[in-house]
């Protein structure tokens, strides 16, 4: 699902210092590779009763910029994860059928048994 095997999740927080904001970050999802190193795999945002749109994916977009600018290992092709407990918007999974470094995690896919 994020192209390697995960490793570590957390979240957090990423500064955004043109616009003197900062960026919470839900879902933050390490892998490990030979040299020990945590490379980023997947950043996402996760929403419970909220249906998910392209605002969310862009935000998205605009925090993996930033951490790609500040050099962070696998920033630069991390997968942008939206996980929701209410649904997508037609026109965000248009763009994640189009694009396999969008993915989206609904009820369904998040408790899947077997």
């Amino acid at each position: 699902m994020f192209g390697d095997y995960p490793n570590r999740v957390s979240g957090g927080t990423v500064n955004d210092p043109a616009n003197r904001t900062s960026h919470e970050v839900d879902v933050a999802v390490y892998g490990l590779d030979d040299d020990n190193r945590q490379p980023l795999l997947a950043i996402g945002e996760a929403k419970w009763g909220d249906v998910m749109g392209m605002g969310h994916l862009d935000r998205l977009r605009r925090v993996r910029s930033l951490l790609t600018a500040q050099g962070r290992p696998g920033a630069g092709t991390a997968r942008l994860a939206c996980f929701s407990g209410a649904g997508f918007t037609d026109e965000l999974r248009a763009a994640a059928s189009a694009d396999t470094g969008i993915v989206l995690i609904d009820l369904a896919t998040l408790y899947r048994v077997g």
